[in-house]
């Protein structure tokens, strides 16, 4: 069955590559682009390399480039990826020639990940806010002041600049990009057939190795998260949790503050609130949410919601129903 294209003019989207580019920095923004082509003839990628040749990847493999730089002409959209390597080894003279001359000819310009050390070091965020990957946040604050970094952002718009954090950010960014173009129908869409999220909840907070939680250590700890994990909506308690586990309410408490940094009610708490979290942007509507999730009612649901983030779980999935391309927005990850 062909597919129902609506009118649209087809715009072009440049995705610089090189020696040591991270594939899903690119791959993946890509492929968000393409699909959009499946309900709206909008996009033409083209892969761009300095010199016209083939670059290897970051997992090995070579990919043949469309073009030179020199002969790509304009853009409606360019795409900076990041690399594996560290910044002061890719982003090279080459490297940021051909992003300079990109940069001209483009409505604008998105970094992927460590891409971002390539547009900071032409000087084009100066005075603009920027993200990248949790990773290369500070290392970015600390090699040019002038940038506003924000660390904790999946991606950032400020004017026609735009930047995102690690690896599938991108996607997200991309997402949001099809959205402004053609709007939350068709993003929406794209999400669907890709299987991803319109606009994740939170930020990158939640998905640091440094900030996230740490996982259980000892096999007695792991076996009570698994039971939790399988089901959520149990009535678990301390009590029947260190029955499962054959330990002391006091031992199993003092483990799970030792290797989770949480009593295991607070654990219980805070899965649950995953839980109920993914089934709103799922889609679900609270009342069934907070049934399947342990929370009893929607009244329950709706307090843990206020008392954790300050909105309401509607107000909160309405929040989530686009990319939040136009007015994207920033939330603490729920710890």
């Amino acid at each position: 069955m062909s597919p129902n294209f609506a009118e649209a003019s087809v715009r072009r989207v440049g995705v610089l590559v090189f020696d040591g580019v991270k594939m899903l920095d690119f791959c993946g923004p890509a492929e968000v682009f393409v699909e959009a082509n499946q309900s709206v003839r909008g996009y033409e990628v083209v892969l761009i390399s300095p010199d016209g040749g083939d670059v290897q990847t970051s997992i090995g493999a070579r990919i043949q480039a469309n073009c030179a730089v020199a002969d790509a002409g304009r853009f409606d959209t360019v795409v900076i990826p990041g690399s594996e390597l560290a910044p002061e080894k890719f982003v090279t003279p080459q490297v940021l020639a051909a992003a300079e001359r990109l940069s001209w000819n483009t409505r604008r310009i998105a970094s992927i990940c460590s891409g971002a050390f390539v547009l900071a070091e032409l000087g084009l965020f100066d005075g603009r806010r920027a993200t990248t990957h949790w990773k290369f946040a500070s290392e970015l604050a600390r090699r040019y002041p002038a940038v506003a970094v924000d660390p904790d952002s999946i991606f950032v718009r400020d004017g026609n600049l735009y930047s995102s954090a690690g690896v599938a950010a991108g996607m997200d960014l991309a997402l949001a990009l099809v959205e402004e173009d053609h709007g939350a129908d068709i993003a929406r869409r794209v999400a669907q057939s890709l299987v991803v999220y319109m606009q994740r909840a939170g930020g990158q907070s939640q998905f640091s190795a440094s900030l996230s939680g740490p996982v259980p250590r000892s096999p007695l700890v792991r076996g009570v998260v698994d039971l939790i994990c399988a089901d959520p909506a149990f009535p678990h308690t301390v009590q029947s949790l260190a029955a499962h586990a054959r330990v002391s309410v006091r031992h199993l408490t003092r483990l799970f503050r030792a290797e989770l940094e949480r009593s295991p009610a607070d654990y219980v708490a805070f899965i649950r609130f995953g839980l109920a979290r993914d089934m709103l942007h799922s889609g679900r509507n609270v009342t069934d949410t907070a049934m399947v999730a342990g929370y009893g009612s929607s009244e329950a649901l709706r307090r843990a919601f206020v008392a954790r983030l300050g909105i309401s779980p509607r107000k909160y999935q309405q929040r989530f129903r686009s990319t939040g391309a136009l007015d994207p927005v920033s939330m603490e990850a729920v710890s």
